[in-house]
């Protein structure tokens, strides 16, 4: 069995009187795609929020490769490793899709504000390194051809594979995808599986929120299905569509 790469245990989170998780505990292992299904609100994207460091717990955490995880903002989540995409498109619109992803990548440059003002040898080695991966990653989400462009102009399927870029920029150990496949047809989903597929080969873990559901169960090694905050089941995608559980929790008791 793998390695276990992120555990959450009992994490909850409440708005007011709204328990929006409640004591959530599931494990991602090194170099799974792992799905986190459930109806709308129940806490998918809260429970993402917490991980990245949007959201302080309000009881529990997380522990990734190895160590506690204490992310309290999100720029300590991505320089620990995690790496995620938005429900809702967050591109820099009036940037260029090459400048956008070389944002991602300067998590993990060394040039401080002083190598910026001066832009010494080795401020310029490293900003020539950041652009030479920034263009790598156009290539392997299959957008080089766009890299010139402004996000802004970019189709939305082009948009949601550029995010994908930018975040795989960070280098991260687990690149968390909220609903990458929202709006797109079938022939981006199709597309937009191979692309998951790829990165999972290619040695990232990934986790997948998403409400097409064929996608998960084709695509996912494992599938956690939430309902009103709470962990119904976590197990094989054969398992969970079989649940009872969660049959009613999609369908209605």
């Amino acid at each position: 069995m793998a390695e276990v790469l992120l555990e959450a245990k009992a994490v909850a989170k409440h708005f007011g009187g709204v328990k929006a998780l409640r004591d959530v505990s599931l494990t991602i292992r090194k170099g799974e795609i792992y799905g986190l299904i459930g109806p709308n609100g129940a806490g998918k994207t809260t429970f993402f929020n917490c991980m990245t460091g949007l959201y302080v717990p309000d009881g529990g955490g997380f522990t990734f490769a190895g160590a506690p995880l204490l992310a309290d903002a999100p720029h300590r989540a991505a320089e620990r490793g995690i790496a995620r995409t938005f429900q809702n498109i967050r591109l820099f619109a009036n940037m260029t899709a090459l400048e956008n992803v070389m944002v991602g990548r300067h998590v993990r440059t060394r040039a401080g504000v002083f190598g910026a003002m001066l832009l010494n040898a080795a401020t310029r080695e490293e900003e020539a390194a950041i652009r030479r991966r920034a263009v790598e990653l156009l290539h392997y989400v299959d957008i080089a051809g766009r890299a010139d462009d402004l996000a802004k102009n970019l189709s939305y399927g082009d948009q949601r594979r550029l995010e994908i870029a930018r975040a795989l920029a960070t280098e991260p150990g687990l690149l968390c995808l909220d609903e990458p496949a929202a709006g797109m047809n079938a022939t981006e989903t199709a597309e937009l599986r191979r692309l998951i597929d790829g990165i999972r080969r290619d040695g990232k873990t990934v986790l997948l929120i998403e409400h097409d559901v064929k996608l998960v169960m084709g695509l996912c090694d494992r599938v956690a299905v939430l309902d009103y905050g709470a962990l119904l089941v976590e197990d094989a995608p054969a398992v969970v569509q079989k649940d009872q559980r969660v049959i009613e929790a999609y369908l209605g008791a």
